[in-house]
This record gives structure tokens, C-alpha cells and sequence, in this order.
């Protein structure tokens, strides 16, 4: 079979650097963003004492979450022996890693102290969830790195496979961490549940492959590759899966929670009264972020517009935010249920809604963060051939060839 074989950017053209200044630039402004709110103490954000995860967990928490979903590309290549998607391992393997740094920096400059982020490395509580994604998350780098070598140097193709599957098992193991530090919040009405595991895993697979989907049609049409419909038209039918399947546990969720008399003070208030939360979960999460995007991927005549694909993806990546939002912020602004039963009156908030408006450095941070991924692909892929030359309808699936000399422009 012919060879797949692969190129770097040049990053000679000006669109390359205007969009390196502009990824450079914003992230930034994230960091300085949280350098004003490091100086200045939390009280210039809109967190509270009763809401301590703000917006920057927000995107903290999606970032790593997507992280684990979109090296869901390079599993079915490896894991699954699908032989068409091969070519796009190395993005995937790539946009995976970017992606969680870019999260967990911004989950670190979010802490207030993040030097004392040293403390929560060399002492454990193995009873704190937290304590064990620690573990998960640089294992996880660890992880697809090796998987990445693996790809990379051709005498060690033949361990990718193996490979591939550690890391297909790893960020599952990964996500089901970061879903279960909700699940087993049982303080937390809108938490504890453990459907929060699962639907976390679902949730990653959808907002990767949303991610990859938009990142790959963008790169192959700013560097003039060759992008068939083959390869997008499986994306495309990927993602309305696991777009159905969010929805479908969401129901299960809610449904779950109204069925126990102790959850339908919290389902109402996410559901009905709410105010924001009930508008950002109704319109944005499922109408925007759900319904629109399968009305879209499963129309035989709409889906067949690349334009209609990306639209899709990017209301995608919207709906997850809002979702990751409803779930961090609407299950803070809950108060806490102290006495099952009873009603309890006292000076601190006690069965009051929490109020929460995210500050602009907050939402900075946030930004800077998903700048960052961006900024750390945009690089690798100049350094390093993580691009196949061209993926046409009918692009070979062979062991990778050494990388081309030549370098495409990227425009």
C-alpha cells in the first residue's frame, strides 16, 4: 500500500504569524488576567464564599474533558484497527495534550495560591478524588506522548497499537476521575449521582470530536490540503452519536433526580426557576448546543455543506460550555441542604440561591486558556509533521512514510 505521508507548516505566510500573534496575544491577556486576580485577592471576581468555582473552572473542566475525547480519533485508528482514520492519529494524539494543559493551567491559575499547588503533589489524600487525578492527568501526558513516539519513529510503528490501547483505556479511566469529583460531592444536590461518571465520558467524546472536526476542516483549508468528504462524513456521523447520546443521559439524569422526592427542590430551580441557569440549559445547552446541531448532522441534503458540519461542531462546543456551566455554577447556586426536612434561618445564606456574575478577568482566564491549546498546536504542527499532505476520498491507509522535505505554506 502506498505510504501516508506526512508535512509541517512552514509558518512562512502572514496568516500564519497573524494568527500566532493573536493566539500568543490573548494568551497573554489571560495571564495577566490572572495575575490581577492573584494581586488583588478573589473579591474582584464574581465567586463568593458559596460559589468558589467560577467561570475559569468552567473552562478548565471542559478543556480537560475534551482533552480525553478528541484522542478519540487516533483510538478508533489503533484501538479499533480502522485503518481510515490513521492519518489524523498525530493531530489527535497532539490536540489531546494541548488541550489538557491548557486546561490545567488554567485550573491552576484559578486556585488563588497556585505555588501551593506543590502541597497537593508530595501529600496525598487518597480519600480526595482530586488527590487521584493528579495521577490521571500526568499520566495521561505520559501517556500520549509515548503513543505519540510511537507513531512518530518508524522502527517503533508497530507498538502503537499497543500503545494506542493504553491510552484508549487511560483517558477513560481520566475522564470517569473528573466526573466522579461531581458524583461524589454528596453535599451538593445537582451532584451526587453516579451517572456523573458515564455521562462525563459521553460528554468528552462529543466535545473532542466537535473540537477536532472544526481544528482539522480549518487547518486543511488555511494550508490548501486536499480534505475529502469520506473521512468528514464519518466525523460528522461520530459526533450526531454522541450529541444524541449527551442528550439522552442528560434526560437520565434529570429524570433520575426527579424520581427521589430530596431532588426536586434543586430540579426545579435547574429546570423551571432558575433564571439564567434555567435559560442558559434550556436554550443554549440543549435547543443550541443539542437539537440544532442534530437537525443539522442528520439532514441528508444540510450535512452534506462542509460550512453546515463546522456550524454544527461550533454550536457543539457552545452547548458543552453551557453545559459544564449549568452543571458548576447552577449546582453551586443551590444552597446546601444542611437538614433534610427542616427549615433552618440564619446571617449566612442558609436556603438562599447564591448569586453569581462571572468578571471579565475571570472570563480572560478562561479565554487565555483555550488561546493557549491553540497557541501550543499551532506550534508543534510547525515543528513537527503532524499533518498528512493530503486526505482525498481515496487516501491510502499504509504504514507512515518518512516525512516529506518539503514543508506546506499555511495560509
Amino acid at each position: 500500500m502506498v505510504p501516508i505521508r506526512y508535512q509541517t507548516l512552514a509558518g512562512k505566510s502572514a496568516g500564519y504569524w497573524l494568527l500566532f500573534i493573536a493566539l500568543a496575544a490573548v494568551t497573554a491577556i489571560g495571564y495577566a488576567a490572572a495575575h490581577y486576580m492573584e494581586v488583588n485577592g478573589h473579591y474582584v471576581t464574581g465567586m463568593t464564599n458559596q460559589i468558589v468555582w467560577g467561570t475559569p473552572h468552567v473552562f478548565a473542566v471542559f478543556l480537560i474533558v475534551a482533552a480525553s475525547g478528541i484522542l478519540n480519533v487516533a483510538s478508533i485508528s489503533s484501538a479499533f484497527g480502522k485503518p481510515e482514520y490513521k492519518p489524523l492519529a498525530r493531530l489527535s494524539g497532539l490536540l489531546s495534550i494541548a488541550l489538557l494543559v491548557g486546561g490545567l493551567i488554567v485550573l491552576v491559575l484559578d486556585l488563588g495560591r497556585p505555588e501551593r499547588l506543590v502541597v497537593a503533589m508530595t501529600y496525598y489524600n487518597f480519600k480526595s478524588i482530586f488527590a487521584w487525578n493528579i495521577f490521571l492527568y500526568v499520566g495521561f501526558l505520559l501517556v500520549v506522548a509515548v503513543y505519540l513516539w510511537m507513531m512518530f519513529e518508524p522502527r517503533m510503528n508497530k507498538y502503537s497499537k499497543p500503545a494506542g490501547i493504553v491510552a484508549f483505556i487511560w483517558r477513560f479511566v481520566l475522564t470517569t476521575g473528573t466526573g466522579s469529583i461531581f458524583g461524589f460531592l454528596v453535599a451538593r444536590q445537582a451532584y451526587d449521582a453516579a451517572i456523573m461518571a458515564p455521562m462525563f465520558i459521553v460528554m468528552s467524546l462529543s466535545f473532542g470530536t466537535a473540537i477536532f472536526l472544526v481544528v482539522l476542516v480549518a487547518t486543511f483549508q488555511w494550508t490548501s490540503r486536499p480534505l475529502g468528504d469520506d473521512i468528514l462524513r464519518r466525523l460528522k456521523n461520530l459526533l450526531a452519536i454522541f450529541v444524541a447520546a449527551v442528550l439522552y443521559l442528560t434526560v437520565a439524569f434529570h429524570l433520575t433526580n426527579l424520581y427521589a422526592t430530596e431532588h426536586h427542590g434543586v430540579e426545579r430551580f435547574l429546570l423551571l426557576d432558575g433564571g439564567v441557569y434555567t435559560a442558559v440549559f434550556w436554550l443554549i445547552q440543549v435547543v443550541l448546543g443539542g437539537l440544532v446541531p442534530l437537525l443539522i448532522l442528520f439532514s441528508p441534503t444540510v450535512s452534506r455543506s462542509r460550512a453546515a458540519i463546522v456550524l454544527a461542531a461550533s454550536l457543539v462546543i457552545v452547548g458543552g460550555l453551557a453545559q459544564v456551566y449549568v452543571i458548576i455554577i447552577g449546582g453551586q447556586a443551590y444552597p446546601l441542604v444542611l437538614f433534610p426536612g427542616m427549615e433552618e434561618t440564619s446571617t449566612f445564606f442558609d436556603g438562599v440561591v447564591h448569586a453569581y456574575v462571572p468578571s471579565l478577568p475571570e472570563l480572560l482566564l478562561g479565554v487565555g486558556g483555550i488561546a493557549l491549546s491553540l497557541l501550543i498546536a499551532v506550534i508543534a504542527m510547525r515543528v513537527l509533521p503532524f499533518l498528512p499532505e493530503q486526505l482525498p476520498d481515496s487516501a491510502p491507509h499504509g504504514e507512515d512514510a518518512p516525512t516529506a522535505a518539503a514543508a506546506s505554506t499555511a495560509r
